[in-house]
């Protein structure tokens, strides 16, 4: 579609992150999607600062990853989801059942953009992009 391959980098520990990266790179993507999770999460520093040095853009699953150095997030903020698990614990430690406890979805997701991330990378974002997005981070 569009001229558009889709190629998935797997990474299970840490140390197999920058290797993924590294790979995606030399095997010509032009963009990362990095995908929730807590791997990924723990170590969004470590991912933004190897797209960094490649210069390749990248888009998040957490607002907060774009507002930490990411060009794009895309998603619910990782604020509100732990809310809603907190939520779910504080029914089971008052006696629900697991079972009984009806799945939660985040009910808003944020687009943020960091133009300075942009700046950097040599891209410019299309004014139909930012006026798509919640936040622009100039």
């Amino acid at each position: 579609m569009r001229g558009i391959k889709l190629s998935i980098y797997q990474a299970t520990k840490p140390d197999e992150i920058i290797p993924a990266i590294n790979s995606a790179q030399a095997e010509g993507t032009l963009a990362l999607n990095v995908l929730a999770g807590p791997l990924f999460h723990a170590n969004r520093q470590l991912i933004l600062d190897r797209v960094a040095v490649l210069k390749l853009p990248a888009i998040y699953q957490w607002p907060e990853t774009a507002e930490a150095g990411g060009l794009a997030g895309y998603g619910p903020r990782l604020s509100e989801v732990n809310r809603q698990k907190a939520r779910q614990v504080i029914k089971i430690f008052r006696g629900a059942r697991p079972a009984d406890i009806p799945v939660e979805q985040p009910d808003r997701f944020e687009l943020i953009i960091n133009l300075n991330t942009a700046k950097a990378l040599g891209l410019t974002v299309p004014p139909s992009i930012l006026a798509r997005a919640d936040e622009v981070i100039e």
